[in-house]
């Protein structure tokens, strides 16, 4: 069967080629491309026009807004029509889902980002939405995991938003924006050998970026069974896709132990409140015994028995008790046991694995068993989305990288070189002066011959923080917010200036690559 058929059908697609209409976009958006570069006399043939993509890592509510900001002081250079693709890990995908809501963002990106930043420094989401929000997951779906929890509650708070869209009814291939990839990381394959963790999620395609298997995002979620649509299931909607793209709780009992030391009010007002809703939102701090910190999450933190999958009856109960009770959902028992059985298991972001029962010699073994696969929060592995954009097909010639990061300021171009250099995959050596881990500078090029041309961008840095990135990093730490408006403000400003400040040094790198191709 054609490739293009192939995709028509719904099947299970293993191919390293561009999905059709992914291709048919890149001719368009290469005339764009074309066009920006003339404004800036940068001259070369259209069939020669470089290919460069934009990464912003996670970061979380700073990544968000200052994506945002990068992305305004882009277009305000004239440079925004350069980009071909745009990919993002973490808090940068709600920047990400936001923008895609509204056709050709980047021809309006001012009015737009007014609009989104009204709405970040707004109203939340009333607990009565967002919980109706979570039983429609609940009820809707074959896998209910703390992804659809953390979409619930979480990711509202942050965006004040229920994003109820999905990634394809927002999306035309006439659109006049940098092609999006959304990415998060197989947990199975990243705890074993043998796997592909680097998992992408286009307009059109969802699938293992390296390895070349790919279903279409309409049909992503429902059951396969040989490479074959089994069951139909509701495509995702963009806010289980930021939630499972952010999940940065779902690996392990130590980051649960990370983010409970250093976000425990915010947490603690998210159970707060939950009790106030299930006594009808009457509860008060003065007639309620206050829930202890270690109370909140000794609920999530419960030792679960490996071979009969219980509880002690009293977390069981709370759980339970947490989705309005049996008579409210309608639902059995049972369920309630395996709502409670994911939480006391950690299961992130489970859906059915499309590959399952697959033989194909092309495809890593250990991905074709699991009827199941778990897509987390792919900063956990790598905090940039490199490998959505290293697949040789996409022929990229330029990554500007911007990092969101916390901790050390180069962790993602280091990891991403050393993952490339064992897999064979052409990137530049990465060499960093010693002194410079935590007085970074604001803009790093690494070249390299037959690979492409990466520059790397630190939020905070000693020139748009006064010397001091140090203190910038701990005031706006990842987990920090939601931001008020004058928080928004200050990170946007400093984000900006990374764009603004390194412009001609932007277009020297770009006019290097239009030349060298």
């Amino acid at each position: 069967m054609s490739a293009s058929k192939l995709q028509e059908s719904g099947d299970v697609r293993i191919a390293h080629s561009l999905h059709t209409k992914e291709e048919e976009f890149v001719v368009k958006r290469r005339e764009i491309v074309f066009q920006s570069l003339q404004k800036h006399e940068i001259h070369c043939s259209q069939n020669k026009v470089p290919h460069i993509a934009l990464l912003s890592s996670g970061g979380g509510q700073r990544a968000t807004v200052g994506l945002l900001e990068c992305l305004v002081q882009l277009d305000k250079a004239g440079l925004l029509d350069c980009i071909l693709y745009l990919s993002g890990v973490s808090g940068s995908t709600w920047c990400m889902a936001s923008l895609y809501q509204e056709p050709d963002w980047s021809t309006k990106l001012e009015t737009v980002k007014d609009n989104i930043i009204k709405r970040l420094s707004g109203p939340g989401v009333s607990w009565g939405d967002a919980f109706a929000k979570l039983k429609k997951y609940y009820n809707g779906k074959d896998f209910f995991s703390l992804t659809d929890i953390w979409a619930a509650i979480v990711v509202t708070t942050y965006m004040k938003e229920i994003d109820e869209h999905t990634l394809t009814d927002k999306w035309s291939q006439l659109g006049k924006d940098p092609f999006p990839i959304y990415t998060a990381t197989d947990k199975q394959s990243k705890q074993e050998e043998g796997g592909d963790p680097w998992f992408e999620i286009s307009p059109h395609e969802a699938g293992y970026s390296l390895s070349g298997a790919f279903v279409e995002t309409s049909n992503f979620g429902s059951q396969f069974d040989n490479g074959s649509k089994k069951k139909h299931q509701a495509e995702i909607d963009m806010l289980y896709l930021q939630a499972m793209c952010s999940s940065a709780l779902a690996d392990g009992e130590a980051t649960w132990k990370w983010i409970k030391a250093i976000s425990v009010p915010e947490i603690k007002s998210v159970f707060d409140k939950m009790e106030q809703d299930q006594s009808g939102g009457n509860a008060s701090r003065t007639t309620q015994e206050p829930v202890g910190e270690d109370e909140c999450y000794q609920e999530l933190l419960n030792p679960v028995d490996a071979e009969t999958l219980t509880l002690e009856q009293s977390s069981r109960t709370k759980l339970t008790d947490l989705f309005g009770g049996q008579k409210q959902f309608g639902q059995t028992a049972d369920k309630h046991k395996k709502t409670a059985r994911c939480i006391a298991q950690r299961i992130w972001g489970r859906n059915y694995n499309f590959l399952h029962n697959m033989t194909d010699e092309s495809v890593p073994a250990a991905l074709l068993q699991k009827e199941t696969r778990d897509l987390i929060d792919a900063g956990l592995l790598i905090n940039s989305p490199y490998f959505s954009v290293l697949r040789k097909e996409r022929n990229i010639d330029l990554i500007i990288a911007l990092d969101y990061s916390d901790g050390d300021p180069f962790t993602t171009v280091r990891e991403a070189a050393k993952t490339c250099k064992k897999l064979k995959i052409p990137f530049p050596e990465v060499n960093i002066p010693s002194d410079e881990g935590k007085k970074p500078k604001d803009f790093y090029v690494f070249e390299g011959q037959n690979a492409p041309t990466v520059i790397h961008i630190p939020l905070f840095n000693v020139v748009n923080c006064g010397g001091k990135p140090g203190d910038w990093r701990k005031k706006y730490g990842i987990l920090k917010g939601p931001y008020s408006a004058e928080m928004i403000t200050e990170v946007m400003g400093v984000a900006g200036k990374n764009i603004s400040n390194n412009r001609e040094k932007l277009l020297e790198q770009i006019r290097a690559v239009a030349e060298a191709k």
